[in-house]
This record gives C-alpha cells, structure tokens and sequence, in this order.
C-alpha cells in the first residue's frame, strides 16, 4: 500500500516593519518593539526596524507612544536613478495593497542618495503605480497629497531603495485629543518619552503630585495620564493607514481595541496622583482644558490659570515637569534667563521631597536654576538641540545678611568731616534700613560741598556718583577731593575695591542720555554683569557699570509701594517704563494686567527680565517698545492705575522731534488721562527741579500734590528730589445722576 504523505503548510515568511522615531528615544521605541512580538530587533537613527507578524505592527499602531510612523516594507531593490526606480516599481503588484477607487500618495527620503530630487522621485513612483493600474484595469487612482487613504514612503540610502506602506497614516503623535496648542507645542510622542525619561512613573501614588508649572497645552500632563492608567495612546484616534489596505485584518484590529478598551477601563479604577497643569496666559489655559476633555482625562486633571510668580508646592510628595521657553530669540533670552532663576529659586525653597524633571533647548540658560542635575538626556524637539535634565529637591541656601559695621577714620584721615559724616548717616540710617526691611537706600547725598558725591547702598554693593564739579572750581583741586572721598569710602565701609562702583553725572544734552559710559564702550561687547537686589518682597536686575543709573530708582521706593496697593484687581499702565520697576510692583500687588511702554528696547528687554525673575510674564504682562505720546494717541483701551515719570528732555533717535517736560507734560497728561478708567488713580512723577504743574489740568481733574508722601526718609535730607501728584477724575457728575435717580 502507498504511502500518502501530507504535504507541509508552507509558513508564512515573517513581515518587516520600520517604526521611524524622534533622534533620541530609539531605545524606547526599541524596548516597545519587543514588547509587541518583534523579532530581531534593530536600531539605526531615527528608526527601529523589525521582523515579526501583522499582530505586532497592529499593536505598535494602538500602544506605541513613542514613534512617529509604523511602515511595512513592501519591496527592496536598487535605485541608481529614476528610471530604474521606476521599472522597479512597476514589477510590485499594487492591487494586491489598494484598488482604482482609493487615494494614495507617495513621500520620499533620501539619504546620500544617487537621486537627489526627492519629490521628483515621488513622482516618478507615482507614475509608475498609475501607470500599471492603468495598463492593467483601464481605470487610475487618484492622488492626494493631503489626506489620501493610502500613503507609501520611499527611502533611498545611497543606491539601495525601500518601498514601504505607511500602516499609521497620519504621524502616531497626532493622538486625537488635541483640539489646539500654544505657540510651539511639543510633539505628544517626545511629551510621553520626556515623562518615561524622567523616572517620574513609577514612583507616583494616589498620595502625590505630579506639577507642570508651565502647561501650555497640557500635553505632558495628559500623557503622563495615559501611561499611568494604562491607555493606549491611539484608541482616541478615529484612523489608521491600514484601514484602507486590502490585506487589512479587521478581525484581529478588533481583537486588539477591545483588548486595550478592557485594560482601559481596568486602568479608570486606579488611584492616581494629583496632576496639575499651571499657566500664565488664559488663552492657552482654555485650550489645555479642551485637550484635557477630549483626552478623557478630565477627572484626572486640574488645570488653572496661575503666574509663576504663585507657583507654591501643594502637597508633601511629587514630581514637577515641565517645558519651559527656550529663549531662542535674542529679544527672549535675557527674561527667559531670569525666569529659570526664579525657577530653581522656587523649586529649591519650596518643593522639599520633590523631583524636577526640566526640559529645555538651551541647556546652558538651565544652569541659572542652580539645581544639582542628576540625569541629562540628549532630545531633540523639531531641529532643537535639547535636554531633559532630571534632578531632586535640594534647599537653596540662605543668603546671608550683610551687616555693616562703619569703622573709625583714621588719627591721619584728610578727609575726616567726610568720614565723620559717613559714621553719622550710618548711625541713622542703617537702623532705619534694618528695621523697614530696606536693602537698598542712599547713604550719602552730598551733604558736605567739598564731597559731591552720591553714595547708595545696594544690598553689598556700594554706587558712588559723582558730580561733575562747577566751572569755578579748579579741575584738579576737585580730582583730589574725589580720591579722599573714594579712600575714605573704602576705609570707613570696609567695602573692598571689587564691591564698589563708581560714575561721573554731568548734565547731558540730546543723545548722551541715552550711551553707555564712554569707558564702557571701549570694552568689548560682552553684556555687563547684572545684579540681583531686593526691594518689598521684589527682585530687581540692576548694571552698576554701563549707564548712569542702575534700573532702579531709590526715590520711588514708596512711590511703587502705593502703585501696588492701588494696583490690586486693575489693569496698569507704565508710560517711559524705564526698566519695569513699578510694572514688577503693580504686579506684585495684584494687577489684573499690565503693560509697559518705552522708546527703549534695551530697557524693555530689562523690564521683561525683571518680570520673569518675579515670576511675571505672558500675554497679561506686555511690553511695547513706542513712542509714549505718539502711542496714547492711538491707544484706545482703559487702565485703572497709570505711572507716568517722564525724563525731563530727550531727543532720542528715534523721535522726530524733542520731548520737554514743562513744554510737553501738560498734552501728555491729558491724553493719558483719557486712557484712564473713571475711578482709577494717575500718578505723575518728575525730578525737573524748575518744573511747574499747569494750571488748566488742577481745573480738569481732581490733582493731588503726594511729594512729601513719596520721600523716602534717606532722601529727605535734601529738597526733594523728584515731585509727585495723582490725577483722578471728576466724580460730580456722577454723584448728580445718582441723587437724580433717588
């Protein structure tokens, strides 16, 4: 009897797939891969390459979270030229992958290529598919670029040449929740990779925190969502590449939803930590709670509209994220600078037990944050250098308070009057300081005429200015006079050389009040050190050396300290706002918005730093570099408070014609009273010593002379040195249509 064998079933050969990924995170994608079933698995740059079933590449397609494209390779072959891919492309049978009736499309890489046109290589494969369909059915199918059902990708290195379906279609990022971004949102599959990096998974419980201070769109935090309870990433998405291909299994696709639907609602059941998301602007805020929504996650997530400046740590355990502004321009990179100090400050001083994980294209900026970082992982957001640097909570140290102690002059001193008067100002005034919680005040004013000097304090430094010295006095007798004043300086503050600097003021005429020192400008370019001081629970940048004055104005202390009590709940206007100080202030006091206006971009860019290192910033904190009385002529919205502390001349460059406080203040003020809200308050301040207010604006609003309110005490023993008034609307009217209605 014969023997019948049966005959084997031939085993499938295994399928090849490519999963392409950010520069990066290719271990993670590769970790993934396994986990799904591949097989033999392999990294090249910005992709992971596998062997393995349809199951796997499905799989990829609904849980990967962190790689671009999942494509299955069709055909390999060489590629010298277009011609040839062409014929080579036209030996693939495509009606076993798509039919007449589906839309395709064809994108191409090339990498050191023979062929270096890439879209004119698209073109050709495309011909080369119509073309067959065509010959063989009489009937093309239709191209499109934007949305096709089908899409195919050509990549080409060197000579060799790979024809692959795309499975995913539109990129794995695109999850499906959200609905908008901010300004330059991260990628959902770099958010998942910058959450996986940072360790923070697996050590968050129902009893911690996980923080993004700076939310943006919310995308890290709804990732971070995801991966805790479990979801997959694409079963929000409505559709897949696959779903138009003809060997698409939909029986096992269906197999696979359910699967992850059922892990879903196993994930829906646990107890997750408290994730919140911060931002400044409210715009963004309101999309971040829409993506939230659409991500299923609402219950989850808590997103507020809140400053950095009330950033405060919510609980005893957790983990910050975030994507902070890079400072990629010029014009951004001094506050951005300032705003990772205020950071690291606030981390460091707050957030005991706490991780931060801090992700940023400018990693030498990150450094201002002072934070020891543990791990740095090299990332790429788009063409941007990054790093996620991953680092715990280690407490800022205290800055210790400098205590002055004045010593005795010398038995020799030449200038003892000088020194005595030194030791006696300091007797009073440091006391006071000590007591008012005042770092920042001026010591010396003049006070003795052979030593016309100004002498503040600023925290440990010591600001010497100069006055030039009137015609009838000898040039030389009056240089002696300075190197006694300067030695007895030093000697009497015990203040080495390196904490003390020292400038010359001189009247100065059209654009002279507006360069740098003329020692300074020999130097080179290099940007000048800037200091940090304080003053009423605020910080302030200050440049002891390129310009006259620092930044900060010490005779506005109270000055500001009555904008942000006034400033509370209002909108706030800065006319000629310098460097920001009473904008930081206004804010400080509870400003509803402010915005801050100046001929000066060098004193804007200061003014932005300054509000990031208070933890201000975004669209409610603007900065508009104009003219100011050009500007109030165009301007048409209404502020509760407004400061306006004009120079007494200027002829800058930009203006086209001269501004003088006596002949121009009285139309400035009324067109900035115009931009003032019925019951808000105006303060208008000057330091013209021959100044006179004029008549008609006492007749038109309610004026208040505050000059002597606004003198702080280490001014005092001098005539003022700046006048101040407020401006408030007339409020009869009013109260006439009040009684009239009872």
């Amino acid at each position: 009897m014969a023997i019948v064998r049966k005959k084997r079933k031939s085993q499938k050969a295994p399928m090849q797939f490519v999963a392409t990924c950010g520069a990066g995170i290719e271990s993670l994608v590769q970790e993934e891969i396994i986990s799904f079933g591949g097989n033999e698995v392999t990294i090249t740059p910005g992709a992971v390459s596998w062997s393995g079933s349809l199951q796997s590449a499905y799989r990829a397609c609904l849980w990967s979270r962190f790689a671009s494209r999942i494509l299955l390779q069709i055909a390999k072959f060489d590629a010298p030229d277009t011609d040839i891919l062409y014929e080579r492309v036209g030996k693939v049978l495509w009606d076993e992958h798509f039919d007449q009736n589906t839309t395709f499309a064809v994108f191409t890489t090339l990498v050191d290529a023979k062929i270096t046109h890439s879209q004119y290589a698209s073109l050709r494969v495309k011909d080369a598919i119509v073309d067959q369909f065509r010959k063989r059915f009489g009937k093309r199918p239709t191209i499109d670029a934007y949305q096709p059902q089908v899409r195919f990708n050509l990549h080409v290195n060197g000579v060799h040449a790979t024809l692959s379906l795309d499975l995913s279609g539109d990129s794995l990022h695109r999850r499906g929740y959200r609905t908008t971004g901010g300004e330059a949102p991260l990628k959902e599959t770099l958010a998942a990779a910058l959450v996986h990096l940072s360790g923070f998974v697996e050590q968050l419980d129902e009893d911690s925190y996980l923080l993004d201070p700076m939310c943006g769109s919310g995308t890290l935090l709804i990732e971070a969502a995801l991966m805790l309870s479990n979801t997959a990433p694409g079963l929000l998405r409505k559709r897949f590449g696959f779903m138009s291909w003809l060997k698409h299994d939909r029986r096992l696709w269906e197999l696979l939803v359910n699967e992850a639907l059922e892990q879903e609602d196993e994930g829906a059941l646990r107890k997750l930590p408290q994730i919140i998301g911060y931002d400044a602007d409210p715009r963004i805020i309101a999309a971040a709670r829409q993506n939230v929504i659409a991500a299923g996650m609402r219950e989850f997530i808590t997103i507020r509209h809140r400053q950095a400046a009330h950033l405060h740590c919510p609980g005893p355990r957790g983990c910050m994220i975030t994507n902070p502004p890079y400072g990629d321009r010029l014009s951004d990179k001094l506050a951005v600078k300032y705003l990772y100090r205020f950071f690291g400050r606030r981390f460091r001083n707050e957030f005991k037990g706490w991780q931060i994980a801090f992700f940023t294209g400018n990693p030498d900026l990150a450094e201002m944050t002072t934070i020891q970082w543990q791990q740095r992982h090299k990332l790429y957001n788009g063409p941007i250098r990054c790093q996620l640097l991953v680092g715990d909570h280690e407490p800022f140290p205290e800055r210790p308070q400098l205590e002055w102690h004045p010593a005795e002059p010398a038995e020799d001193c030449q200038a003892l009057d000088f020194a005595n008067r030194l030791r006696k100002n300091f007797q009073t005034i440091v006391p006071w300081a000590e007591k008012e919680k005042i770092s920042c005040f001026r010591l010396y004013d003049r006070d003795i005429p052979e030593y016309n000097v100004a002498i503040d304090i600023y925290e440990e430094w010591v600001h010497v200015q100069e006055y030039a010295a009137p015609p009838s006095v000898d040039p030389e007798k009056a240089a002696e006079r300075f190197t006694l004043a300067m030695q007895t300086i030093r000697e009497v503050l015990d203040v080495p050389r390196s904490r003390i600097f020292i400038k010359t003021r001189k009247k100065q005429k059209g654009k002279e009040q507006y360069q740098k020192k003329d020692h300074q400008q020999k130097k080179s370019n290099k940007a000048a050190p800037l200091y940090e001081v304080r003053e009423g629970g605020c910080r302030f940048l200050v440049n002891f050396t390129d310009y006259l004055d620092t930044g900060l104005f010490l005779d506005h202390r109270i000055t500001r300290s009555l904008i942000a009590e006034q400033a509370q709940g209002k909108s706030f206007l800065n006319l000629f706002g310098y460097t920001g100080s009473a904008t930081v202030f206004a804010a400080h006091g509870g400003a509803s918005a402010t915005t801050t206006v100046d001929l000066s971009e060098i004193y804007l860019n200061r003014a932005r730093a300054n509000l990031s290192l208070n933890g201000y910033g975004s669209i409610l904190h603007q900065t508009i570099e104009a003219d100011c009385m050009q500007w109030l002529k165009t301007e048409r919205s209404r502020y509760g408070v407004i400061f306006v502390d004009p120079p007494t001349f200027s002829n800058a460059r930009h203006r086209q014609q001269t501004f003088d406080i006596q002949t121009d203040h009285e139309e400035l003020l009324q067109l900035a009273m115009q931009r003032l809200s019925h019951t808000g308050v105006l303060f208008f301040s000057t330091n013209s010593k021959k100044f006179k207010l004029a008549e008609t604006l006492s007749q038109d609003f309610e004026v208040k002379d505050i000059t002597e309110q606004t003198l702080p005490f280490d001014f005092s023993r001098k005539s003022p040195i700046h006048r101040c008034w407020t401006f408030t609307h007339h409020q009869e009217e009013e109260n006439d249509s009040v009684e009239s209605g009872l």
